[in-house]
């Protein structure tokens, strides 16, 4: 399907909630698994796969009756954003996991790297031919970026942090042509843990970003966030400190979250030259936007980004929010981004 070529398409970040008779909704709500947390899923192994393809024709059908002009598999198949991919590669031990403590205080598990990272065989090959084979839509996939996986393991194995990263962006970059092999239009990857640790981002991140893109000629994003709503409640900051870096990346695209932060998008001049999906779905608030609220929020983007630049989008991935909500949400993001279109003629 060729990419869409009117102003202002409208598209999503990745995921899209989970039914409730596959996940156990509950359970995840209190987390974001870093290594398998297998229980979460209410469907027997065997029955598995079956049951995650009819979840993902679900969110397909979703997104394409919500209007959006590039959509996902909505992530149907992924206990998290990031632990699908990053658990499949080799030299981790995913058994005995190592403890991370956050900047709050609390001990998540994450795999330990115990040998040399490398993809032995495609992981989300599958889940892009079931996406390019049930859609006439534009199609998008995401994989999580190699510096936020860095940020996610315990090193056990690598001189530092930085000869990991480069190894994660190898494996990425493998997964990466197959997926364009594949027939994905875009390639986006997730990197929310560039602000956890804006010095070594500084040192290595965009060296590993450009290297996990290396051939890929479909456009590519990277995706910046402060966390899950859900999970990262109250008060979000209203900059990135490492958005300026960006600029240097061969990503063409820059996908921020700026509704619920109530983002300066001043800093958008930061990334000239690059096309920015711009978060304008407050995934924190559980109320559905109205079209001209998205309307609004569009419009203040186009005070800093040209209209063939912008890329309306929720803010974050929609995977903890009521499944209804999140429809809604994306029905007012396309006819928000419609009313614009009108305007600018």
């Amino acid at each position: 399907m060729p990419m869409p070529t009117h102003l202002l398409p409208t598209t999503v970040v990745g995921s899209y909630p989970q039914p409730d008779w596959l996940i156990n909704r509950q359970m995840l709500s209190k987390m974001v698994p870093r290594t398998r947390v297998k229980e979460l899923w209410r469907v027997a192994p065997e029955f598995l796969e079956q049951a995650q393809d009819d979840a993902t024709l679900l969110a397909i059908r979703d997104m394409e009756r919500a209007g959006i002009d590039i959509i996902t598999d909505g992530e149907m198949r992924r206990e998290s954003y990031s632990n699908r991919f990053a658990t499949a590669l080799e030299g981790l031990d995913n058994q005995r996991p190592g403890m991370i403590r956050s900047r709050a205080g609390t001990d998540t598990p994450v795999p330990r790297v115990v040998a040399r990272l490398r993809r032995t065989e495609p992981v989300e090959l599958r889940d892009m031919q079931f996406l390019r084979s049930n859609t006439a839509f534009a199609a998008k996939i995401t994989l999580p970026g190699p510096f936020t996986m860095t940020q996610q393991a315990k090193n056990e194995f690598y001189k530092d942090d930085e000869e990991m990263a480069m190894d994660f962006a190898a494996a990425v970059n493998a997964e990466a042509l197959d997926l364009q092999a594949a027939g994905a239009d875009v390639i986006q990857l997730d990197e929310p843990w560039l602000r956890n640790d804006p010095d070594a981002a500084r040192r290595y991140a965009v060296q590993a970003i450009n290297r996990a893109l290396e051939g890929i000629t479909v456009p590519t994003v990277v995706h910046l966030c402060f966390g899950y709503a859900a999970v990262v409640p109250g008060q979000k900051p209203s900059g990135y400190s490492f958005l300026p870096g960006l600029a240097d990346s061969h990503a063409r695209q820059i996908s921020i979250e700026a509704a619920q932060p109530r983002l300066d998008l001043g800093v958008l001049s930061d990334l000239a030259g690059k096309k920015i999906m711009l978060g304008v779905l407050d995934l924190g608030d559980p109320r559905i936007e109205t079209a001209e609220t998205v309307a609004a929020r569009i419009r203040a983007g186009l005070k800093y980004v040209a209209a063939e630049n912008l890329i309306p989008a929720p803010d974050c991935g929609m995977k903890y929010l009521p499944r209804e909500v999140a429809f809604g949400k994306l029905k007012a993001l396309a006819d928000g981004a419609r009313i614009v279109r009108t305007e600018l003629g």
